[in-house]
């Protein structure tokens, strides 16, 4: 009969059986886990898009608009180019957070759970 727990005599992370993954996979907490990744990326990765194509038809299409001079030789299109790395590293910051508070902690608890051998 396999077990599920195997410690690793090298100091190393415990070897745990593949039917253990599954069945973490399957469980209700691991679900939430996903659901709450998938509840921040899809619409920040929707939102993102949305401002970039912006930019993009807004080059493309609006020359005039996008050429208007605002301080000496910057231009809106310059500010909105700027903007796109600021944006950029905003979401990068925001998802920090956001997995700091809502993901890690049940990450970490599914984690230690496998690794215990616990919810066999």
């Amino acid at each position: 009969m396999a077990t599920d727990f195997k410690p690793d005599t090298g100091g190393g992370p415990p070897i745990i059986d593949a039917d253990r993954y599954v069945a973490v996979q399957a469980s209700e907490e691991f679900g939430g886990l996903r659901k709450a990744l998938r509840s921040f990326v899809f619409p920040m990765t929707a939102a993102f898009l949305t401002w970039y194509l912006l930019y993009v038809v807004l080059s493309a299409y609006a020359r005039d608009f996008m050429g208007t001079k605002l301080v000496g030789n910057i231009n809106v299109a310059f500010v909105f180019g700027i903007l796109q790395f600021v944006s950029t590293f905003g979401i990068a910051i925001l998802y920090s957070r956001y997995a700091n508070r809502k993901l890690d902690p049940i990450a970490t608890k599914i984690r230690r759970d496998l690794e215990s051998g616990a919810g066999r």
